[in-house]
């Protein structure tokens, strides 16, 4: 794993030529907005497979209609999918192209901000299932991934919002300079974050270090994404994270000694990009997201596992918080709610 992974159009174009058959897999967004594109980049013959938009549609249902798919239309070891979408497209074709006669090959073309510097890097494929996310899954890499940025031109605000929150999550973990990172600018700063990305990966391709830092405000960002999926005001990927790290820069202060400075800094960040993210939680919701965090898949010992910081680009993996703790966290994410 030290090769860059990422294409020029060139070298996709050759990529899918040399590949038995083609297939190309969308959402009902992609289709419409991005497929005209991806043709006139790369001029090869697919088979187009779709599936609905939405997380809630990276489920096992939607893995066995593709299957049954690449099976009607005889897929063999040398064919190519080709992930033409964001994170749920990625996640669910990357699944879908491990498990299929035990592995075919896959590149994932990314057309959401969030996907071109995190989901598509890294080769972390997933469903959601029993309404958690990415609980089954494999570590299956992608042929290659390709960049660009004219996709984003048909991004609506809210998800280039999404895809802001992990570009700040890297300059929190890794880069600073990433945290002047904002909705005028993120263009420029795409390349860095997706190879900070990679570099990480690179290091630590199965997740049994140093790539656990990539989960940054992850383990109560999942949590209220998972409580909040099914509800009338979802929260996107980007935002749930946003939200778990202004959770995990608290438990940083309080934990490890973490700058205050660095959590009232967030704090103007959070109100100058999410708004969007702010939720009125109940004490409900507020128990429910907090036992969510049990599920979490880097707990160890029935503790729950947080990535925290003692200072900017300094990251501490494996940190246990007991629950009380963690409601206080919750707790504290309410007061930011109302701010």
């Amino acid at each position: 794993m030290n090769a860059n992974p990422f294409l020029t159009v060139a070298e996709l174009t050759k990529v899918l030529s040399e590949a038995s058959q083609v297939f190309v897999l969308v959402d009902d967004n992609t289709r419409r907005c991005c497929l005209p594109l991806f043709e006139r980049l790369c001029g090869v013959s697919y088979v187009l497979l779709e599936i609905p938009a939405g997380e809630s549609h990276k489920n096992l249902h939607e893995a066995e209609v593709l299957w049954k798919a690449l099976l009607t239309h005889h897929a063999d070891r040398n064919s190519v999918m080709v992930n033409l979408g964001g994170g749920v497209v990625g996640d669910l074709g990357g699944f879908v192209a491990s498990c299929y006669q035990r592995g075919i090959g896959y590149i994932n073309v990314p057309t959401t901000l969030l996907a071109m510097i995190d989901a598509a890097i890294g080769g972390k494929t997933a469903i959601d299932f029993e309404g958690l996310k990415n609980q089954i899954g494999s570590f299956y890499f992608p042929k290659g991934v390709f960049l660009c940025p004219d996709f984003l031109k048909t991004l609506p605000q809210r998800e280039r919002l999404s895809g802001l929150a992990e570009m700040i999550k890297y300059g929190y973990i890794a880069h600073p300079d990433l945290l002047d990172a904002d909705t005028g600018n993120y263009v420029l700063h795409i390349q860095e974050a997706a190879m900070v990305k990679w570099r990480v990966v690179n290091e630590d391709p199965y997740e049994q270090g140093r790539r656990k830092i990539l989960n940054f405000g992850h383990t109560l960002g999942h949590a209220i994404e998972s409580r909040m999926l099914n509800t009338d005001k979802p929260l996107s990927h980007g935002e749930a994270v946003a939200l778990g790290m202004y959770a995990a820069l608290w438990l940083s202060v309080r934990l490890c000694g973490l700058a205050p400075e660095v959590l009232d800094a967030y704090r103007d960040i959070f109100r100058r990009n999410f708004a969007s993210a702010k939720r009125s939680f109940t004490e409900t919701d507020l128990d429910a997201i907090a036992a969510l965090t049990l599920c979490d898949k880097k707990n160890r010992n029935g503790a729950v596992q947080f990535v925290l910081l003692k200072a900017l680009g300094q990251p501490i993996i494996d940190v246990a918080v007991d629950m009380e703790t963690v409601k206080l966290a919750l707790f504290e994410l309410q007061k930011l709610m109302k701010i």
